[in-house]
């Protein structure tokens, strides 16, 4: 009996857990859809923002230093599948948000860079996704 309902409070804070997921990303991705962003694709300018990866080749003509990072590590970070993140980077690549080029030290590896566009959107949605995760998990 005791072990049913440790079983049941599992599963129920297990439960809560998921709604509180899946109410955030539903509040974030309404808040970024007028910059023509989704949660997802805000997460991955982010982690470029917040990239500490060694530094790799300089892509692209943007003069700024890149913010970039190799695909497998974001694939590390974000909870998508490598073919659906293929597919979002490859969106963000279109809209002019990210670049990729190839790895030179291991040519089966991928650099993702922030272009300046990229940089630019993320520093105004920013506190935009900030103010979502607050309202949303003040109470969570």
């Amino acid at each position: 009996m005791a072990a049913e309902k440790a079983a049941s409070r599992l599963e129920d804070q297990w439960r809560d857990i998921l709604s509180v997921h899946a109410r955030t990303m539903c509040e974030i991705d309404r808040e970024l859809h007028p910059h023509g962003l989704g949660a997802s694709d805000f997460e991955v300018l982010d982690i470029l923002v917040s990239s500490t990866s060694a530094p790799g080749p300089q892509v692209g003509t943007d003069p700024a230093p890149a913010e970039q990072c190799r695909v497998q590590n974001i694939a590390d970070r974000i909870h998508l599948s490598q073919s659906a993140l293929s597919r979002l980077i490859g969106r963000l690549e279109k809209e002019g948000l990210v670049e990729r080029s190839i790895c030179q030290e291991d040519r089966r590896g991928v650099w993702v860079a922030l272009t300046r566009k990229g940089r630019d959107l993320h520093a105004r949605v920013r506190p935009l996704q900030r103010a979502a995760l607050a309202r949303m998990l003040a109470d969570a």
